[in-house]
């Protein structure tokens, strides 16, 4: 295999670093020639490129990084296209998180109305992206970690011809629980996987093959922390963290408004900081805040299923996906995230058991919302963005819904043209 080029879009996050990283962990099985580092701002741009040549250099990678703010000059001829974009930064975070909070409702940057924000800034410029990717580097594939990943590979398999692997780190959470909690190693641990980015289960877990018995799933319940041990031993499945938000809302809002300040403005005070180390010359390594600004496990499962597209190296992976009938109760279209078998035949869904009857109404009601969302997040409409707010089951209030919706979506006009009658806003 020829050396590949992968363009980073949004390169100017701190999540560049770790697949900095993870390139020259496996650049013996997966040689890069180049890795094209694009981003808007400038200033970030330039302090992540100078940082990420001192990092590289220091782990011995051999590949080419080079810096662009120019989209088209990335994408030429690039094999794989990773995209980490945040449309209006960490400050439209903290209102995704704030104005629910007013309504008495969970604020949070991917989960409930603070989610579909995020998505209505975030899908249009993805297309974008994803339209530039079919233009100047057709047959790439994307790569994706902008939240919210699933709905964005919905919108990008809907509206067009890309490519597109929806990721997240959250699909190694299982292994990672049961790993510690019977002291095995990750990659012995398998699982039927199930549901939509940030809600989703994994059940039938198996340790090379053999099934856990109901007490070792015990001690795996306890791993969890962010759902009650109690509950996901009567559920009998491992839920993604997020659902602290549906399983303990009334907790979860009480403790938001109680907090000095919310994530968003905590990781805005770290942001500050990781670059204020990364623009030393002298700096050649990760900063230690690096590691409270979350994404662990974002390099292994992204250049994992690079390493699997690229050689054809069939790799178990967990990938938002279309459908296509893999679990019944929900549209063909609709993207899930799910097991996959990734390599030369692409990205493929495995067969799932029956998925368990206590959150299929859960899952549906969200994709349900997701689906509204999505189409709202094009077309720029304002009923249809009414009626995914009362779609989704951590919101669902008309009382609550419309007044939430007139200031959510002024308090974001800059980031959403298509409500306001004008084109694409820029993703800075």
């Amino acid at each position: 295999m020829d050396g590949l080029t992968i363009a980073v879009i949004g390169a100017g996050s701190p999540y560049t670093p770790e697949l900095i990283e993870g390139l020259a962990a496996r650049q013996e099985r997966l040689p890069v020639r180049e890795v094209r580092l694009m981003d808007i701002d400038e200033q970030r741009l330039s302090v992540m490129a100078g940082f990420c040549r001192r990092f590289a250099h220091r782990l011995g990678l051999a590949s080419v990084l080079t810096a662009t703010t120019d989209r088209r000059e990335a994408l030429e001829g690039a094999d794989f296209v990773v995209t980490q974009i945040r449309v209006g930064g960490n400050a439209a975070r903290v209102r995704d998180e704030q104005i629910p909070l007013r309504y008495g409702l969970i604020g949070q940057e991917t989960t409930g109305a603070g989610g579909m924000m995020k998505a209505f800034r975030t899908i249009p410029v993805m297309l974008e992206i994803a339209r530039d990717v079919e233009r100047y580097s057709p047959g790439a594939w994307i790569i994706n970690y902008t939240n919210p990943t699933g709905m964005v590979a919905e919108a990008v398999t809907r509206y067009t011809g890309a490519r597109i692997a929806g990721l997240c780190s959250g699909g190694l959470f299982p292994a990672h629980w049961t790993a510690r909690a019977l002291g095995v190693d990750p990659s012995r641990v398998r699982y039927d996987y199930f549901g939509l980015s940030h809600m989703n289960f994994a059940y039938n877990l198996t340790v090379d093959g053999r099934p856990l018995t109901d007490e070792e799933f015990d001690r795996v319940a306890e791993r969890v922390r962010t759902v009650d041990a109690d509950l996901i031993r009567q559920l009998r499945l491992l839920p993604s963290p997020y659902l602290q938000y549906y399983f303990h809302t009334g907790a979860r809002v009480a403790a938001m408004r109680a907090a000095r300040r919310t994530r968003g403005q905590e990781v805005l005070a770290l942001e500050k900081e990781i670059f204020a180390q990364l623009a030393d010359p002298a700096c050649d390594t990760k900063p230690e805040a690096l590691k409270q600004r979350g994404g662990g496990g974002y390099s292994e499962v992204a250049l994992g299923v690079i390493h699997a597209l690229a050689t054809g190296t069939d790799t178990w992976a967990v990938v938002n996906v279309p459908n296509r009938g893999t679990v019944g109760f929900l549209p063909a279209d609709a993207v899930i995230e799910t097991a996959c078998l990734v390599g030369a035949g692409g990205i493929r869904p495995l067969a799932l058991g029956e998925v368990p009857a206590a959150v299929r109404g859960l899952v549906a009601a969200v994709k349900n919302y997701e689906q509204l969302a999505v189409e709202a997040a094009v077309t720029g409409d304002r009923r249809t963005a009414l009626l995914a707010l009362l779609a989704h089951p951590l919101v669902r209030d008309y009382d609550l819904a419309r007044p939430l919706l007139d200031d959510l979506l002024e308090a974001n006009r800059p980031f959403l043209p298509q409500f306001f009658g004008q084109g694409v806003a820029p993703w800075g």
